[in-house]
């Protein structure tokens, strides 16, 4: 049985179980991932997470009914077609910020929650040899990872990679692996975008490179037919970091899709403004219900037939990211999402 296959089945028995025995938790086949940079560095809020909304997220994911899984685990159930639990969660930090040791840290080890750390090398280097007091060193890293923190890759340079050559790409993400061989003894199995930006060349290049997995910087849920090389991820600054917000999030369901337009979310010249659309999976329900924003203006949502979706867009997308997300009520207070980010270089 192949994986979409194996998915509708694992959804079917599910939707079979939830109505025997209604009100009662059950597996999923679906996750949420959270994406945090700073902590406390109140400098910088569109990267930042005050403590206090830090330590109120953590309060609501030890209390909240969720499970917070390590992101690998997530990843290889949803590959597998191996159930989850209902609003399980997985948490990543971008960027080794030394505000993640000294403060993130810390409190993700009294939680007892793991997560995920994704590196730019360069950074650590220059922090290791005393040129840049703002990121950790390769000896905190070192003690993260003995400790059980994943460490994932975000290149060396943490370069715009939609933007640049493959060439210099692949030099770029090369001297990160060998870096991570050199200081922590293995290449990490997942990866990071640098500002969430892909394309299906990067997306390639980064699956050639060995890794399982790699994320961008989109909203919405992951279920097993996403793409494993642009996953979503949520996230959580000061802007976007309220208690309200954080559960809204926190227990969202994946919107299933197949047919993405364009299939590229690198987008050129010749194809701006994109011809937006998708198909949603024929057992979702209140699709009528649909809303869908472009950073952050809302759309025309045209619907063809039953379930096929395109998003009218007038004007040409601006120069850099632009991100989609269409949302719709799934019952009990939670929402089905589903996001994507283009990149236009210009």
């Amino acid at each position: 049985m192949n994986r979409r296959n194996s998915s509708l089945a694992l959804r079917a028995l599910l939707s079979l179980i939830t109505a025997v025995l209604p009100g009662v938790a059950f597996a999923a086949d679906s996750a949420v991932v959270l994406m945090y940079h700073r902590f406390g560095e109140t400098k910088y809020p569109s990267t930042n997470i005050r403590i206090e909304q830090f330590e109120a997220h953590l309060a609501e994911l030890k209390t909240g009914g969720y499970t917070v899984l390590p992101v690998p685990e997530i990843v290889s159930a949803l590959r597998e077609g191996r159930a989850l639990p209902d609003r399980a969660v997985g948490i990543t930090v971008d960027d080794a910020y030394l505000s993640v040791f000294t403060q993130g840290w810390p409190r993700f080890r009294d939680a007892g929650f793991p997560f995920t750390l994704f590196v730019a090398t360069d950074p650590v280097d220059r922090a290791a040899a005393g040129r840049s007091a703002g990121y950790m060193n390769w000896d905190q890293l070192r003690e993260l990872k003995a400790a059980g923190v994943i460490i994932g890759s975000q290149t060396a340079s943490h370069p715009h990679m939609a933007s640049s050559t493959e060439a210099k790409n692949r030099a770029d993400v090369g001297r990160s692996n060998a870096r991570f061989a050199k200081e922590l003894g293995e290449m990490p199995a997942l990866f990071a975008y640098p500002y969430g930006e892909a394309g299906l060349d990067v997306a390639r290049l980064v699956g050639e490179q060995g890794f399982t997995a790699a994320f961008g910087q989109h909203s919405g849920a992951i279920g097993p037919d996403h793409d494993f090389f642009f996953l979503p991820r949520f996230a959580l600054n000061e802007t976007y970091g309220s208690l309200d917000r954080f559960r809204l999030v926190a227990g969202t369901l994946p919107l299933s899709v197949s047919d993405e337009t364009p299939a590229d979310p690198l987008i050129s010249n010749s194809n701006n403004p994109p011809a937006i659309g998708f198909t949603a999976a024929a057992e979702t329900k209140r699709l009528g219900q649909m809303s869908c924003f472009l950073s952050p203006e809302k759309v025309r949502i045209e619907r063809l037939g039953d379930y096929r979706f395109e998003i009218r867009v007038d004007n040409p997308l601006p120069k850099g990211r632009t991100r989609l997300n269409c949302t719709l009520p799934a019952g009990q207070g939670r929402w089905r999402w589903y996001g994507r980010q283009f990149f236009f270089p210009g």
